[in-house]
């Protein structure tokens, strides 16, 4: 597997350091609990499940490795993503059952990721409770995409993602509220890719940790 130095890449400093720790995993609820919570059935527990988001140290920057599932699923067909699903009793913990939803989907070898640590976990209006686990990749892995679940395959900058004028806001009049949806503009390595939903709220997460991170740093 190749992984670069990592003084070569100071941004993976900045991400682990956005993140909780390996060995702190987030029991909180989730942060968009609140605009959810009237949309959950409220017999059912939440459903514990997980995403890896992959960052590949490429020589033009940082980029995000996202995926987009095929049309025949029963939920989120079609829609962009990061590789996951449902934590199994088997997974030894959240990274595991991450790394292993990856393999499945994507054909990622355990080998192949280094785990950074852990973003707030969210809710889905399907009645999951997503922690997403970020993580470096090898740059030389290559997707080996299972058809049964994934479509392609592709990578966006990671700058690209991190930039405030790249997300929008949707306001959406929906079971007697308004709803804010997050989308991002078209990207410009894949302009046909639509990201929004639970892909651009852990996105914008991310960003948000980045930037209380550096507000504190430059007190």
């Amino acid at each position: 597997m190749v992984f670069p130095i990592d003084s070569a890449f100071p941004a993976f400093e900045r991400l682990r350091a956005a993140l909780y720790p390996l060995d702190a995993v987030p029991v909180t609820s989730p942060w968009n609990l609140e605009e959810l919570a009237d949309l959950l059935p409220h017999a059912a527990p939440l459903r514990e499940a997980v995403v890896l988001l992959g960052v590949v140290p490429r020589a033009q920057g940082p980029q995000v490795l996202l995926t987009r599932r095929t049309d025949s699923l029963r939920e989120h067909a079609g829609q962009v993503s990061f590789p996951g699903g449902r934590v199994d009793d088997s997974d030894a913990g959240p990274v595991a059952a991450a790394v292993r939803e990856a393999s499945e989907e994507i054909g990622l070898a355990p080998a192949q990721a280094r785990p950074l640590g852990f973003l707030d976990p969210l809710v889905t209006i399907t009645g999951f409770r997503v922690l997403p686990v970020v993580a470096t990749l090898a740059i030389d892995f290559v997707p080996v995409p299972n058809p049964d679940e994934v479509a392609e395959v592709f990578e966006i900058d990671l700058d690209f993602l991190l930039h405030p004028d790249h997300l929008e806001r949707i306001a959406l009049d929906w079971r007697g509220r308004t709803r804010q949806v997050l989308q991002y503009r078209s990207a410009p390595q894949a302009p046909q890719q639509r990201i929004w939903g639970v892909t651009a709220s852990i996105l914008f997460n991310l960003r948000e940790r980045l930037a209380s991170v550096a507000l504190e740093a430059s007190r």
